[in-house]
This record gives structure tokens, sequence and C-alpha cells, in this order.
């Protein structure tokens, strides 16, 4: 049988750069979703998808039988949008969708969890992945990550709660097994990574991998929302945010589960594996 034509959105993200190598290391052809196919250097294949002209999306999916769909960056309430984009896949032949939401999110009837229901409704084949919080949310352009390189410190409302960080390799390792395998997994997957830490034992990890010192500042959420529309975060999302921070305070992420085993044969990676192979992310940001 010959292998799937693949459309991967958010093609240049976390996870998106990563199902696209390995849907292409297995063989299948993968085309990268971008807004200027033209400036999408290093991507391979590309076609132009802009989720704010549907008039392009017929074009985007000539010959796509399968999806990675990532949810339109920034928007509150994506089904309207993304709806009548899956109507024009199906009928274009795709029959399977994996798509990108989080551990957080739970199905709804708005917000990025209805699109749990619309993709279970609207294709024959198709998987949920919920993954946890991100690894590289401690090394990339995340406010973590700032926070370490600039002050040292991890500023968080979650007390003393846990999280089960996963890597996006392994998220994507199983994104490319929901894309690929024959028999279609039609379920939701938990992701995380093989231990839940708090944010106190993150930055004792990073301390020690890193040889600088970094500590976990624990806040309330209020303060915790102040400080983020401090950095220009519009104050809905700032409240959000301090939101899933409770959450998280309260056990909501405090577990594991064997998904990345089970789905590709191997474990997941460890947080610390994770410090030690991104050692110079760590470091001081350059003076201004």
């Amino acid at each position: 049988m010959a292998e799937p034509t693949v459309l991967v959105l958010g093609a240049t993200g976390n996870t998106g750069s990563k199902v696209l190598r390995m849907v292409r290391a297995q063989g299948a052809r993968a085309l990268a979703a971008s807004r200027r196919p033209e400036a999408a250097t290093g991507a391979g294949e590309t076609v132009r998808f802009d989720w704010h002209d549907p008039a392009g999306h017929a074009a985007a999916l000539d010959g796509v039988e399968r999806i990675y769909l990532v949810s339109p960056l920034g928007v509150a309430e994506p089904r309207p949008m993304v709806e009548p984009f899956l109507n024009t896949a199906v009928a274009q032949g795709v029959r399977r969708v994996v798509l990108l939401s989080s551990s957080a999110v739970p199905e709804a009837p708005t917000g990025l969890g209805a699109l749990h229901t619309l993709v279970k409704e609207t294709v024959p084949e198709w998987a949920v992945l919920r993954p946890s919080w991100f690894m590289q949310n401690f090394t990339g352009d995340h406010a973590v990550a700032h926070a370490i390189r600039g002050d040292g410190e991890i500023v968080t409302a979650t007390g003393d709660g846990r999280v089960a960080f996963v890597d996006a390799t392994d998220i994507a390792a199983v994104a490319t097994r929901a894309l690929l395998d024959d028999r279609p997994h039609n379920t939701d997957h938990v992701i995380t990574g093989p231990e839940a830490l708090g944010y106190a034992e993150a930055a004792r990890i990073v301390t020690e991998v890193s040889g600088r010192p970094v500590r976990h500042v624990a806040v309330e959420a209020g303060e915790l929302r102040a400080r983020l529309e401090a950095m220009g975060i519009p104050a809905e999302f700032a409240a959000v945010l301090a939101g899933l921070d409770e959450d998280i305070r309260h056990g909501a992420e405090d577990r594991t589960t064997d998904t990345v085993q089970r789905v590709t044969g191997r474990a997941p990676r460890s947080f610390r594996a994770f410090a030690e192979a991104h050692r110079a992310a760590f470091a001081p940001a350059p003076a201004a």
C-alpha cells in the first residue's frame, strides 16, 4: 500500500516541525503548510495555507489524505474557522485527522475543547493529542525560558503542584504513529513525560545541569496575573494562564501515562536528560 500524503499544519512549531521530519523519514509524503511558502526555507515540499483565506484551502488539500491539525494561533473560539476547513478536507478525500490539543483542555462546547468533538464527528479516523506542559518552555521563547536566562527565577502560582513535563519530540513521535499506522487510533492520547515534577524540582535540575543558580518563586494567582499583564499579556489571557497554574497547584497535572511507551515502543525522555541536552540554553541573556 502506498504511503499517504500528510498535510502538516503548524509546520514550523515545536511539534509540527518534528512531525514533518518524522513522517518523511517513514517514507510518506508530508506537505508543510505555510502562509508564505516562498520563505519557508528548509521545510521541503510546502503548500500555501492561511486560516484567514479559506478560498485557498481546497488547493492546499489537493491530494491530501491525512492532516496534522494545529488550531489557529491566538483564536479563542476556533471552531467557526476550523469546521469549514475540515468539511472541505473530507469532501476532497481526507479520512484521518490528528489534532494537537492539551492535557489542560477537556472536550467542551467552546474553546479549543470544541475541536475535540468536531474532529470526532467529522472524520472517520482521528486522534486527539493531549500533551502535558512542554519541556521546550524552559529553553525556547517562552516566559519561563526568558526568566531563567534573565533573573535565574521561575515565577509561578503552582505552589507545590507537579507537572509531568514532556519533550515535544515525544509528542511528535506519538503524532507520527497516529498519522501513519494502518489502524486508526480513534482515541484521546494524554501524553506525559516519565515523572511529575514541581517547578522547584525542575529549577534544581536546571541549576545542577547548568551550574548557575535557578530558583522557583511561588506567588499567588492574583500576583501572577498582574505580573503577566505588566509583561504586555492581555488581561483576559493573563487570567487564563494564572488559572492554569492554579489548576496545577490543586493537582490537575500530577499524573504520568504510558502513552509514549505504548504507542512508539520507547520510553519518554526525562526532564534531566532534556536539560543536559540543552545546557547551553540556560546561559544568562547577553547584556543589552
